[in-house]
């Protein structure tokens, strides 16, 4: 078997719901070890969003594949000595406590980083550790509303939050790649860095173009729907057969064939009201009516097809419901069959994976599934297996 990146990297996460799970399972995809610990009983309440995959829940499933579930009651006296034993054999620590439980508790990245100096201790919050906010609850749409994703996504009529965990899964994202940059810079000093990333700070910078626009601009992006404030003809047009296509011109020599082609006028490339994108920005209804106009003559593949003659982005507006047969996943054999306590179930195989193979991915785990297995490793007797047990501690 080819070796993955992180074969022989051992990482234990005390998470739940989003942003530290989908960072850990990045980790367990290229190899990592990952022992999830969990409440013991229900576990990770992100278990029981919902029961849609055959029982199992589809964000569990999402985001816990590969990993081992180690089932312990961290509230427990007796707790606390796995907990040192399995961080004793630690590469990295991911918690995603609030600042003032990591703290209590002594697993944030600074009193882990003491106890346990070659581990990577990462501390995932929702607005960080310090400022007003340290304590908030920090759920994704109230993070969407604090940084103002929410007041420039939807249509002029109405604001709309993000339709998928965008905060939770920036955090995610960074905590992944800080994890691997802190990895680096242990193999090449010796020093173990610790990680703390908010969501937040996270998602605030996903926003730095709208923020940097209206904090020189003075204004701030209008909610435009599909359409974008600064890029016009941009955005979807219905077409004769009533579905829309998503069109896109990024520059005005795209302009001038976009009339040539699709709108059989060249010389409107040169109309005044159109010339370069700064106009077309200026009038934006009149262009949208000129385009749309042709558009919605013609059936979708017509208009498709003139599209990409012309050399324009186009797309279609699919439903969530078309992606799993859409030729770019399954031509490309971008599915792969994970086992779950509750039966297979096909999951994404990940995006980026060093190498030309394909990597073998792990299971979703039951809670407490792995957890004398865990425990036997870090040298713990069946006797004393059996006496956690009986306390309830796991």
């Amino acid at each position: 078997m080819t070796p993955r990146p992180l074969d022989g990297v051992t990482v234990v996460t005390v998470e739940q719901a989003v942003a530290a799970p989908f960072a850990t399972r990045q980790l367990a995809d290229l190899g990592a070890r990952v022992v999830k610990i969990e409440r013991p009983g229900g576990g990770d309440f992100a278990r029981g969003y919902d029961r849609t995959v055959n029982g199992t829940s589809s964000v569990f499933l999402w985001l816990n594949r590969g990993k081992e579930s180690l089932s312990l009651d961290l509230k427990a006296a007796a707790a606390r000595d796995v907990l040192e034993r399995l961080l004793a054999g630690a590469d990295v620590f991911v918690q995603n406590l609030s600042p003032a439980a990591a703290a209590r508790a002594g697993l944030d990245p600074a009193a882990v980083r003491a106890r346990h100096p070659r581990v990577i201790a990462c501390g995932v919050s929702g607005y960080g550790t310090g400022g007003p906010m340290r304590d908030a609850k920090a759920y994704d749409l109230l993070v969407q509303g604090e940084t103002g994703i929410i007041s420039i996504n939807g249509d002029p009529a109405a604001m709309a939050k993000v339709g998928i965990s965008i905060a939770d899964i920036s955090a995610g994202m960074y905590t992944y790649s800080a994890v691997l940059a802190a990895l680096v810079h242990r193999d090449r000093t010796g020093e173990a860095l610790p990680v703390e990333v908010s969501l937040f700070d996270s998602l605030a910078e996903w926003l730095a173009y709208p923020l940097y626009y209206t904090l020189y601009g003075g204004t701030a992006p209008a909610r435009m729907g599909t359409t974008h404030p600064t890029i016009a003809p941009y955005g979807a047009f219905p077409t004769a057969d009533g579905t829309p296509v998503l069109v896109a011109v990024q520059n005005d020599r795209e302009w001038r064939r976009l009339c040539e082609v699709v709108l059989g006028d060249p010389a409107r490339a040169d109309d005044p009201l159109f010339a370069t994108n700064h106009d077309r920005i200026a009038h934006r209804t009149a262009l949208d009516s000129l385009v749309g106009a042709r558009l919605a003559a013609l059936p979708t593949a017509q208009a498709q097809a003139l599209l990409d003659e012309a050399g324009i982005a186009q797309a279609r507006i699919n439903d969530i419901a078309d992606l799993p047969t859409h030729p770019q996943l399954v031509e490309r054999d971008r599915w792969v069959d994970t086992p779950t306590p509750t039966g297979p179930a096909r999951t994404l195989y990940p995006p980026g994976l060093p190498g030309d193979g394909r990597a073998p991915l792990g299971a979703v785990p039951a809670v407490g599934e792995h957890t004398d297995a865990v425990l036997r490793g870090i040298g713990l007797s069946p006797d004393d297996i059996a006496a956690l047990r009986a306390d309830g501690v796991v």
